[in-house]
């Protein structure tokens, strides 16, 4: 069985916003506090986050609606990618999110759910208020 990590998360503001958030290299360098972020904005383009820990390539983009990466943190050993799928949904007059994260290395499970909440939906949260 391959390991996956799944978490919703609610966000009050507009699926549209969380998307360019999350698409955006100025708006997720502010969201995370200044950290350099170079972000493509069509699908095969790449990205590069926290300074280059964090990249890959967008594999499916659906403004508003969904983001399927192939991502890696830069520490893994080369050529291994894992999947991570944000689907987005209005609820309530803001945006309930989907994410889920397949194919990652072993043993990375936990790390990574925290990583998250941590680097991604806190920061996200913050910005928002």
């Amino acid at each position: 069985m391959t390991a996956a990590i799944h978490q919703e998360v609610t966000f009050s503001a507009s699926p549209a916003k969380i998307y360019e958030i999350l698409t955006s290299s100025a708006q997720f360098s502010q969201a995370t506090g200044g950290a350099p972020a170079d972000i493509g904005t069509e699908a095969g383009s790449t990205f590069s986050c926290f300074g280059g820990m964090i990249e890959g390539r967008h594999v499916e983009l659906l403004p508003g609606k969904r983001i399927v990466q192939a991502w890696r943190a830069a520490n893994w050993p080369a050529g291994v990618y894992s999947i991570v799928k944000f689907e987005l949904t209005e609820q309530d007059g803001g945006t309930l999110l989907i994410f889920d994260h397949t194919g990652y290395p072993e043993g990375q499970g936990e790390h990574l759910a925290s990583g998250w909440h941590a680097n991604y939906w806190g920061p996200i949260e913050k910005l928002l208020a």
